[in-house]
């Protein structure tokens, strides 16, 4: 299980950063829409088992699998390319602009959002027999979740935003360390291990993760939570997004950067 060092995986996290940069709209969205998809019901599922075993933390130690089935066929989500592909652009890679990068994070969220919406509906169909009968414990776990993360949070006004905006900071904190540990092995159990760990900690935790509220919170609608669209984008998307951005740049991605790839002199030992 050969270790790659941080002068090598983080060049290569620029790397992958610029190749996403210049990926056909086809090719993006396609992944994004995977990507979106497959977490959905990476969430559905743990979610399912936390309801049925009482525990949360079995279904959070089973979520990861979602993330790690993914990312082994290189989809992509949002929280991952807020992290690498602004790197292509402060390494000047050519051609990577601030129009491409914003370029990506449009057709990755959209990509995203299209697949989380699809599992969203396909799920809350099979639970309910096509919406002709009652969705259960799973439906109403879901809805309670769904309302108190977005009508919860306005109970407590801007103290409640910035919950939200630091749990997507911690949230991507954590996700990003997996995306990376991707990188630091070249085998495929390593890989596995490395993004096991910090994704399982993201969601015992409750932090807020743009994609898999994506899903979440449509099929909370959809099961019955009763909160609005405006709700959900004001009071839970969009400071996650914010967090989710600030946290996988700040935390991750700009430290191995500027350690290991754009690295300072070092210190002249005093004579």
């Amino acid at each position: 299980m050969a270790y790659i060092e941080p002068s090598e995986f983080v060049t290569k996290m620029v790397d992958s950063g610029e190749q996403k940069v210049f990926m056909s709209t086809k090719d993006t969205f396609i992944r994004a829409y995977m990507a979106g998809a497959i977490l959905g019901l990476a969430a559905v599922f743990a979610i399912t088992v936390a309801v049925k075993t009482g525990s949360l933390l079995v279904g959070s130690v089973l979520f990861p699998v979602g993330f790690i089935m993914l990312y082994l066929m290189k989809f992509d989500l949002l929280t991952g390319v807020f992290t690498l592909v602004p790197l292509a652009l402060l390494d000047k890679r050519p051609g990577v602009t601030g129009k491409s990068v914003m370029r990506n994070w449009g057709l990755v969220f959209l990509g995203n959002f299209a697949g989380a919406l699809t599992t969203a509906f396909m799920v809350s169909f099979i639970l309910t027999y096509g919406y002709a009968t009652d969705g259960g414990a799973i439906a109403a776990k879901v809805s309670t979740i769904g309302e108190s993360r977005t009508l919860g949070y306005q109970e407590h006004g801007l103290g409640g935003w910035i919950t939200i905006f630091i749990r997507g900071m911690l949230c991507n904190w954590m996700v990003s360390m997996g995306v990376v540990g991707a990188m630091i092995s070249t085998s495929a159990g390593a890989k596995m291990a490395a993004m096991w760990m910090p994704v399982m900690l993201f969601f015992f935790m409750g932090f807020e993760h743009s994609i898999v509220n994506m899903f979440l919170f449509p099929f909370s609608m959809i099961m019955g939570g009763e909160f609005t669209v405006y709700d959900y984008l004001l009071w839970n998307e969009l400071p996650t997004v914010l967090g989710n951005l600030a946290g996988g740049l700040l935390f991750v991605g700009l430290p191995l950067y500027y350690t290991h790839v754009r690295t300072s002199p070092a210190r002249e030992i005093a004579k």
